[in-house]
């Protein structure tokens, strides 16, 4: 498999290399440690939570780290992140938010996911409940229209690397900016082909048949049900983790996700109030407000 550590094209942020992997992250604030896992899909770099959406308009970054040391990232095969071709899973997604834990020795954080980045906060919390102090899940993705689109993105670019070959998809992802939502033709390892020569040239060489497969496997193990994915619900009614569920309601973040979450989470509390009552004046104080009640 080809795995690629893209170099940062901001110096300023640091970077570290987890499972062989680049990852680039930034540390803002000071206080308890907060893990954020981006907002967006396969885009999540660690400037959507100020450029994407709803979290421009309530600047949780502009607020969070008064109180608490946030820790940002490009999800892997995202931003300056590098990435691997495998059947990707939410655990490997745990395993990078782990990972930067243990290279900053961060024993226990919260943790926030914003958009497809609830998905690997519940999963992490699954699998490594005793790291986590409590979960802020906002706007999850979910919903019968989100799993159909995301496997119809799937499946347009398997449809063009079938007829046109991975080299083809190199070449199509290098000769424009476009990102695997706005094209999905490029598939989801748009960003490490981009920012990444070698990752590209090795991507290419892989075989199409298997390489098929490995993205089928993928498409359906991620966006396996109609609701919020990311851990089972009899995983989810064990934990005894704090949680607080905030709902989106559109055709990426049914209402209906997040109420199955609030559901399945013994701990959880769901904020009820409508998208446009999600403001920079209402939204932090929130999250503020449960991140210190969790902190005692």
């Amino acid at each position: 498999m080809c795995a690629a550590g893209a170099t940062s094209k901001d110096s300023a942020l640091p970077n570290a290399i987890i499972d062989g992997i680049n990852t680039r992250y930034e540390v803002v604030g000071s206080g308890p440690p907060l893990l954020m896992y981006s907002p967006a899909g396969f885009d999540a770099t660690l400037d959507k939570w100020k450029t994407q959406g709803v979290y421009a308009k309530v600047k949780f970054l502009d607020h969070l780290p008064k109180k608490y040391t946030c820790i940002v990232f490009d999800r892997r095969e995202t931003g300056q992140s590098g990435g691997r071709v495998e059947r990707i899973t939410w655990a490997h997604y745990v395993a990078q938010g782990k990972g930067l834990l243990d290279h900053l020795n961060v024993k226990r954080a919260h943790l926030m996911g914003g958009c497809m980045g609830v998905c690997p906060v519940v999963a992490f919390g699954v699998a490594h409940p005793e790291m986590v102090m409590s979960m802020i899940l906002w706007w999850p993705v979910g919903g019968a229209k989100y799993r159909i689109n995301s496997h119809l993105r799937f499946a347009q670019h398997l449809a063009y690397a079938n007829e046109h070959g991975l080299q083809q998809v190199v070449d199509l992802v290098r000769s424009q900016d476009k990102t695997f939502s706005q094209d999905p033709r490029g598939g989801p390892w748009t960003s490490v082909i981009r920012n990444d020569a070698a990752f590209a040239a090795s991507y290419a060489k892989h075989d199409l048949e298997k390489y098929k497969l490995l993205v089928a496997g993928m498409v359906r193990t991620l966006f396996d049900r109609d609701t919020a994915p990311g851990a089972e619900p009899e995983d989810l009614l064990r934990l005894d983790i704090p949680a607080l569920v905030v709902p989106g309601h559109d055709a990426s973040h049914a209402t209906s996700a997040a109420r199955y979450l609030e559901e399945c989470l013994p701990k959880a509390e769901y904020w009820d109030v409508p998208v446009d009552a999600q403001t920079e004046q209402t939204a932090p104080a929130r999250v503020l407000e449960f991140l210190d009640k969790a902190s005692r």
